[in-house]
């Protein structure tokens, strides 16, 4: 029964990831926190399932090319490289016994962060937010090695950083965004899980299942977008981060079980919300 409640976890958060191009890990991470897991533990199976929902949510953005490769290729080896430099940091905070304590603060400030800047970006007309034809090298690697370091300090695939940065700082479109973010975390987090797997001991069976969910639902999150204008998808991926937020901060006070009925909470909203999308525009079809 245990394996198959993180087939189902697996699956709700890969339609999640495929929609909002954020590799499924910045949410699989703090729900494991929640449930037990250790930073180390929650990290490396984090890394483990986003190499799978990335993979997976590639595959359906490239039948909707959605993907902009030079881009993706340059964010991906640049966060490559930040991997390298965070994962020592992790086992220096581990050995000391501090991961508890830091990691969960980490995911605070840069959810706040971006929760903002996705909830206004959220409010801009469409017809406001312009789209350019080239993008500026030096600001792509930036972001690149930005989100390496979180996505190895973190366990998170690092697109819930660059989607959000390419978007609000480069002026991507968000559905192409989503694409290449997710070309460019399958590059960081499989470096990245590699790197955790030959010292840290993981159930891979919880792996599997999770991965097992992500196979059917990031294709089905990738094909949602279709279904929202680029203002919703950007304000649905600040109420993401306000919700991980709140489960980020209540897991420093113990407040497991409230963490986790609030981000259950954003989940059911998210899928109510796009049913209701889907079956108007069915109707709208149908007239």
């Amino acid at each position: 029964m245990e394996y198959l409640i993180f087939l189902l976890l697996g699956g709700m958060i890969s339609v999640l990831s495929g929609f909002f191009g954020v590799g499924g890990g910045f949410i699989l991470t703090p729900i494991l926190l929640l449930i037990g897991f250790s930073p180390l533990e929650a990290i490396t199976t984090s890394l483990f399932f986003t190499v799978g929902t990335s993979f997976s949510g590639i595959i359906a953005h490239i039948r909707l090319k959605n993907i902009l490769w030079k881009e993706g290729l340059m964010m991906g080896a640049s966060g490559i490289a930040a991997t390298q430099l965070a994962r020592p940091m992790v086992y220096f905070l581990e050995a000391r016994g501090w991961d508890e304590i830091v990691i969960p603060f980490l995911y605070i400030v840069l959810l706040a962060y971006f929760a903002f800047k996705m909830i206004r970006q959220g409010k801009k007309r469409e017809e406001d937010i312009a789209v350019p034809e080239s993008f500026s090298v030096p600001k792509l690697l930036a972001i690149g090695f930005v989100g390496g370091f979180a996505s190895a300090a973190l366990g998170v695939g690092g697109g819930f950083i660059i989607v959000p940065l390419i978007i609000t700082s480069l002026g991507f479109n968000p559905k192409k965004a989503v694409g290449t973010s997710l070309f460019a975390v399958l590059l960081i987090v499989s470096v990245g899980f590699i790197s955790y797997a030959v010292n840290t001991d993981i159930d891979y069976f919880i792996g599997l299942m999770l991965i097992a969910g992500a196979l059917v639902g990031s294709q089905f999150g990738a094909r949602m977008t279709d279904y929202f204008e680029n203002k919703e998808m950007n304000a649905l991926l600040g109420m993401l981060y306000l919700a991980t937020l709140a489960g980020a901060v209540l897991k420093l006070f113990a407040l497991n079980k409230t963490g986790l009925v609030i981000m259950g909470i954003f989940i059911l909203y998210f899928f109510v919300r796009s049913s209701v999308k889907m079956n108007n525009r069915k109707v709208l079809k149908k007239g």
